[in-house]
């Protein structure tokens, strides 16, 4: 059989079909393209992450007393020196100001500007800033969320914070982190290190914890031994578990779906193994026809295989199409809170187009190797009798 007869045959065998294959297309159309959103989502989300925590230092050292987070002594940073292999010794200040009714709270950063190592992961989200204009008075950097909720509440050019010491602050809005930033910054507020003391109720003495460097990987193991026997309530928190903190995140919101798509994709092949058991009469005398005119088993395999892929790929190209739309033109409304979610400020983030082919190849597999076979299989039951009794 020449090929040129043969596609031309399977071309008018699709669109005569054409209603049948619109409704399974129409169905698989779904399943594709909430699955290939999620994964989008879930993809981007973990990229950008991967791209900031980057930025981050190697280590950071807490103190933990009765569970609880507490001030770590700035005196500690000079002891950190003297170990061999740690460079980059930074303070940081930072911790969650609750606004009111204590239902909305922003993370207050403070940084200290005249340090490279300390501000080193906001430099690209603080590039249009004035640092000189900044450092005069008594300023901060908001992210979109606070900027919103300040605004909402009445507050468009700065808010007044309550110290513990029962003192009032007034802070100017200097300016708003760009968009591209919210996916870190939404609710957060940056300020001069100096001033976040203040605000927390710290003295210059007092920091929330210290983060430095490791140069060389393999003194990882070491470097973290010693600390961790250099206080007893001290905490030492790694680059890498941060990373696997995010990754296991992610990785369990993006299994549900995976998981929920496997069920679906079961029952969908289960309702169409048993359309396709019950053929209808004219599509048996259709196939003993075939078998009659001298098709061998093969030619009508292959006949059905190719009208089914056609029906396989138009679907998945058209879910994996509208899904790269949804998220990464329309930033994926609604289904994006299911990872960013809404507890606190409302957030609103720029997805970075990130393609996983490999996720997206096993999936095409996952849904096509059942696809085809749950047509494929009742045919060959026809295909395999007498064309008499096909006809019928």
């Amino acid at each position: 059989m020449r090929n040129s007869p043969f596609f031309h045959f399977l071309t008018l065998e699709f669109f005569k079909e054409r209603k049948k294959h619109m409704g399974v297309i129409a169905i698989s159309l779904v399943i594709l393209f909430l699955l290939s959103s999620v994964l989008f989502i879930s993809s981007s989300i973990r990229y950008s992450l991967e791209q900031t925590l980057d930025q981050e230092p190697d280590f950071v050292v807490q103190r933990i007393q009765g569970g609880e987070r507490v001030s770590v002594p700035t005196e500690w940073m000079d002891r950190l020196l003297e170990i061999h292999g740690i460079s980059s010794v930074t303070a940081r200040v930072y911790g969650r100001y609750f606004f009111k009714s204590k239902e909305k709270s922003f993370l207050i950063v403070g940084v200290d500007f005249m340090d490279e190592q300390s501000h080193k992961a906001l430099r690209t989200i603080m590039d249009e800033v004035d640092l000189r204009e900044f450092l005069k008075g008594d300023n901060m950097l908001v992210g979109g969320g606070v900027s919103h909720y300040l605004k909402s509440h009445f507050y468009p050019k700065g808010y007044t914070f309550l110290t513990p010491k029962g003192a009032f602050k007034k802070v100017h809005l200097f300016k708003v982190l760009p968009r591209e930033s919210n996916l870190i910054a939404n609710d957060m507020i940056i300020v001069p290190i100096e001033l976040a003391q203040e605000i927390f109720g710290m003295n210059e003495e007092e920091v929330s914890d210290i983060t430095f460097n490791v140069p060389n990987d393999d003194e990882w193991a070491n470097v973290e031994d010693k600390i961790s026997s250099f206080h007893y309530d001290l905490r030492v928190i790694t680059k890498n578990d941060i990373k696997k903190a995010y990754e296991n995140l992610y990785n369990y919101k993006g299994g549900i779906f995976l998981i929920l798509f496997l069920i679906t994709i079961v029952t969908f092949v289960l309702i169409l193994y048993q359309r396709y058991s019950m053929v209808y009469s004219s599509e048996r005398r259709h196939i003993g026809l075939l078998r009659a005119l001298g098709w061998s088993i093969n030619d009508v395999l292959k006949l059905k295989f190719f009208e089914t892929m056609m029906v396989v790929i138009v679907a998945y190209i058209l879910g994996v199409g509208l899904a790269y739309l949804y998220v990464f033109v329309l930033g994926a409304p609604l289904l994006r809170e299911i990872f960013l979610g809404g507890a606190n400020l409302h957030n609103v983030i720029t997805l970075v187009p990130v393609l996983n082919f490999g996720i997206l190849s096993s999936i095409f597999l996952i849904y096509a190797v059942p696809f085809v076979s749950a047509v494929l299989i009742p045919v060959w039951k026809i295909a395999v009798t007498d064309p008499k009794e096909a006809m019928l």
